[in-house]
């Protein structure tokens, strides 16, 4: 985590103060040698949902000696070329893209479940190596579905005041969900940003430590060994975000209600990927035992029926999977990279960043095992300048 005086700096206002700021900052740090087997193409900003706008994020991954960074944000590019920007001013190469959800209606997995915690027959994909030239075009295709998303977010706060109407807590989506967002430039208000605001007003209702712990006891949130202690550390400076993690995991499920019409097919979103030139890929995220971040309860995804998977992907004309090495076992990974050989599919790599607790490392690609990943990351910003487009 950086420094907190310089994050307030990088995370001003608007995009122009924050490179400012950045630009300023440099004048007196001093970074790491950069670590070229250390990449990461999934970070996501304040323009979903994180603790760095872009250009802090470029500044915390520069910081712990990553060679590049790349940006995805929740049906939003909007951050994309701050990012860009600020990756020039550090001095580190960068790749853009988004991530979105995709109905599964039509093909088999339309009752079944894959990579979402969240719902049945919907998935999570990712666009990655987006051409410049195409952000606005990018932008504009997941406008409507934020404004649609949007709908279901009110309705969902509706559902946490019921629920929680005894305690006194009573949310307004545009009073105390909305302003947590950069919505009104372009960005997207998540799940998180609604747990976020009940953290801060569960917070506010009970205090930090062990009147919380007990409240979210009595609410049937049951805490592991590594959450009750990050929860009794009332110093930490992000601890509304340790309380976000724990009700993402234990309280969504309470209140989610399942996302329809902001959400495009998968063949509709695998045929925009391929006008605008992005590389779509299907995040993996394999059956979860313990959350590395605390985030997601222990649930079977996809591993029972990985193989079919891979059959519908490819005949909807998806060629790439991306992952996070560290999420999966030994095992899950050999079978899911197995599988990649096996339909020629591009493997793309970057840990889930959107967290005050978690690094920009990724450790485990200091392995030559995934050595590919590193190559792939290069060939995504090759791509993505047009020096030489993947899969043409």
């Amino acid at each position: 985590m950086i420094d907190t005086a310089i994050l307030t700096r990088l995370n001003a206002p608007t995009a122009s103060e924050r490179l400012a700021a950045l630009a300023d900052v440099l004048l007196s740090t001093d970074f790491p040698p950069a670590d070229p087997r250390m990449v990461n193409n999934h970070i996501h900003t304040t323009y979903s949902f994180s603790p760095y706008s872009p250009t802090a994020a470029v500044y915390a991954a520069r910081a712990e000696g990553l060679c590049t960074a790349g940006i995805v944000d929740h049906d939003s590019i909007a951050g994309a070329l701050e990012f860009v920007q600020a990756g020039l001013l550090v001095g580190i190469p960068t790749t853009v893209g988004i991530e979105a959800r995709v109905s599964m209606a039509g093909t088999p997995f339309e009752s079944r479940r894959t990579n979402n915690p969240d719902q049945i027959g919907c998935s999570y994909m990712a666009l990655h190596g987006v051409p410049h030239a195409r952000i606005p075009e990018v932008q504009r295709f997941f406008e409507p579905l934020r404004a649609r998303r949007n709908v279901r977010n009110r309705a969902m706060v509706a559902r946490i005041n019921g629920l929680l109407a005894a305690d006194g807590i009573s949310l307004d989506f545009d009073r105390d969900v909305l302003p947590l967002s950069l919505f009104a430039d372009g960005g997207t208000v998540t799940e998180r940003h609604l747990m976020y605001a009940l953290a801060r007003a569960l917070v506010a209702r009970f205090g930090r430590g062990a009147p919380l712990v007990e409240r979210l006891a009595a609410l049937g949130v049951a805490l592991t060994d590594a959450q009750r202690r990050q929860l009794t550390d009332t110093t930490y400076a992000f601890y509304d975000f340790d309380v976000l993690n724990v009700l993402k995991a234990a309280f969504v499920p309470k209140i989610y209600l399942p996302a329809t019409d902001e959400c495009p097919t998968l063949l509709e979103l695998a045929t925009f990927a391929d006008h605008v030139g992005a590389i779509l890929c299907y995040a993996y995220l394999g059956d979860v035992k313990a959350s590395v971040t605390g985030d997601k309860a222990p649930q079977p995804f996809e591993d029972a029926h990985l193989d079919e998977l891979f059959d519908v992907l490819a005949e909807n004309g998806i060629r790439a999977v991306t992952y996070m090495p560290t999420r999966n076992s030994p095992e899950q990974l050999d079978r899911m990279r197995a599988l990649c050989r096996r339909y020629g599919m591009f493997e793309v790599s970057g840990e889930d960043i959107n967290s005050p607790r978690q690094s920009f490392r990724i450790g485990v690609l200091a392995d030559e095992r995934f050595s590919n990943l590193i190559d792939a990351t290069w060939a995504l910003i090759a791509h993505e300048n047009g020096t030489k487009p993947l899969f043409r």
